[in-house]
Formats: C-alpha cells, sequence, structure tokens
C-alpha cells in the first residue's frame, strides 16, 4: 500500500509517498480502506513542527472509507464492508489506515464519500464552537474569519439557523461575495476590521469572534468584542498569537478560550451527537460544502501549499 511519510519537520515537500506493507490489525482498532481524505489546517501543524509528534508520521486527521477488517469482539455494531468516517485519528493520508473502533462513525445511506469527506471535521468544529464554546442564541452578532474557509462556511450555517447575526471576514470580494451567497449577512475585509465590525453594530461590539487565523486576526478579535464578549481561537493559520498584556483585555471583561476538536468528542455519544447533526443538515439541505479541489495522494505537497495560501474556497481533498 501506498502512504504519505514525514521524516522532518518542514515545508509541504517534507511528505514523500512510500510503499509500504499493510498493518496489522491489533485489538480495538479497525483497518480502512480509505476511499478519501480530508486536507485541514491541523495536518499542517503536525507537518511543520507547531504541534509536535513522534517521526516519521503519515498526516491526516480526517477520512472516510470501508472497513476491511475488524477486531472482534466489537462493542459496536460495526461491520466489515460497512462505509464509515473518522477525525481527529492520524494516519490519514494512506491508502490503508488503522483506526480505533471508538472513533468510527457510520456514515447515513443518504451521504456520498465526498461530502463526508468535506465536512465532518470542520462540520463538528463548527457545532462545538456555536453550541459549547459560545451557544449562539437568537439575535447574536457573531464575527466569522475566514467567512469563506471551510469551518467559517458551516460556522455562518449553523449560526444562522440558531437565529444569529454573522459578519464575516474574507481576504477577496470573491470571497466576500461567496460569504455572503452562503448566508453571511455582512462580508468586510480583514484590515481595520474592529472598525468596521463597530460601525455595524452602532459601536457595541458582538457576541463572539469565532478566530481560526490567530496570530493576524488576534488583536482585532478582542477589539471587535462588545462587553463580556467571547473569543473563541480555534486555529492557527497565520500562526499562533504572541504574547500579549492581560491588562489589555481589562476593559471588557471578556472571555477568551483556545478549543479543539479532540476535546469536544472524547465520549462517543458526543461524537455521534455531533456528527449527526451534521449530517442531518446535509440530507435536508441546510448545510452544504463546497469542494474546492481533489487531488491525489502524491500531490499531497500542492495540497498544502494551496490551503495554507488560503486561496481556495471551500475543502480540499485527497484521492488515495
Amino acid at each position: 500500500m501506498k502512504r504519505v511519510e514525514i521524516a522532518s519537520h518542514g515545508n509541504p515537500d517534507a511528505m514523500k509517498v512510500y510503499e509500504r506493507e499493510t498493518p496489522l490489525l491489533t485489538q480495538g482498532e479497525c483497518l480502512i480502506d480509505v476511499n478519501i481524505a480530508g486536507v485541514n489546517f491541523i495536518d499542517t501543524y503536525f507537518r511543520s513542527g507547531l504541534y509536535s509528534s513522534p517521526l516519521p508520521f503519515t498526516p491526516g486527521f480526517e477520512g472516510v472509507g470501508r472497513i476491511r477488517e475488524i477486531s472482534q469482539p466489537t462493542p459496536h455494531e460495526l461491520f466489515e464492508g460497512q462505509r464509515v468516517g473518522w477525525v481527529m485519528k492520524p494516519g490519514t493520508y494512506s491508502q490503508i489506515a488503522s483506526v480505533p473502533v471508538d472513533a468510527l462513525i457510520p456514515i447515513p445511506d443518504d451521504i456520498t464519500d465526498e461530502q463526508a469527506a468535506s465536512i465532518l471535521l470542520q462540520g463538528m468544529t463548527a457545532h462545538y464552537l456555536t453550541f459549547d464554546s459560545y451557544r449562539i442564541n437568537p439575535g447574536d452578532v457573531a464575527l466569522v474569519h475566514a467567512g469563506s474557509g471551510g469551518v467559517g462556511l458551516l460556522l455562518t450555517q449553523i449560526i444562522k439557523k440558531l437565529g444569529g447575526i454573522v459578519i464575516a471576514t474574507a481576504s477577496t470580494g470573491e470571497k466576500r461575495e461567496h460569504a455572503i451567497s452562503n448566508g453571511a449577512d455582512f462580508a468586510i475585509e480583514y484590515e481595520a476590521c474592529s472598525e468596521r465590525v463597530m460601525e455595524l453594530t452602532d459601536g457595541v461590539g458582538v457576541s463572539v469572534v469565532y478566530d481560526g487565523i490567530g496570530k493576524e486576526t488576534f488583536l482585532e478579535s478582542i477589539a471587535s468584542l462588545k462587553l463580556r464578549g467571547t473569543l473563541a481561537v480555534y486555529g492557527y493559520a497565520s500562526g499562533a498569537p504572541t504574547a500579549f498584556e492581560l491588562k489589555s483585555i481589562g476593559d471588557k471583561s471578556i472571555f477568551l478560550t483556545r478549543p479543539t476538536l479532540a476535546h469536544f468528542i472524547r465520549d462517543r455519544i458526543e461524537m455521534l451527537e455531533r456528527a449527526n447533526y451534521i449530517f442531518q443538515g446535509l440530507i435536508t439541505g441546510d448545510f452544504n460544502m463546497m469542494i474546492s479541489k481533489k487531488y491525489d495522494l502524491a500531490d499531497a505537497p500542492q495540497a498544502h501549499r494551496d490551503l495554507e495560501a488560503r486561496t481556495s474556497i471551500g475543502k480540499i481533498l485527497l484521492l488515495p
């Protein structure tokens, strides 16, 4: 089988494709024939070394495929040949992946492989952000950075479903138009976005900022909040924010959180509830996800370049 490995942290070219033996099945695991792997920013964090991992390392934290072999007995109603998805378990950039049984999510017949791979990780991220990091209530105004990106599009759709108002940021006119067509009430540039936010909210600010950009937007995010507002920094697309004076946020009594999906799907029941919420939204047409590009496994470096350049609209997929 073929799989991508990283021997040392670095730029996208650190990823190489190797021919390897099929992994041995171990207790509590399944072997999965990977049909599609989702490409996400967390993959770039582990590749670059921003997040540490033992080397060599196979990236990829989201996949969809069919169960090739399953350890017995299994505590769940899973079977060989079943279509399943999974997130936050490494090793998806591979033709065959070994995945813990507890992490597998059955995919409804009404959902295609491409739909599931394009929405599982980012959809569940948007779900915990809007239900747990800050619970959106009718009338809440939210600032969504990268509003035309994968998580941004789904955040917008869930916020609107819950009765909220969305101000999206995006880097180009085309991306801002896409954010508006996806349901955002307003779409603005990144530069001095807090000034525009205050104009749109009559000087009050927003209830919550969902920030997956990090370093470049952190201070503007704080400046956009209303009193007792919440800043959820869920990603570092531009790098981690630098140190700042705690007193700089004291005049607003804001809540600052750095959540990660892994901490919100540790319980299998919770994980399936989040996944099924997203699946149901796809089936009913409440949610949709644009697929930006699809690459072969050997082209994983280019997929990372496109993702990090932040030029794509929608989801990038790998086809092992």
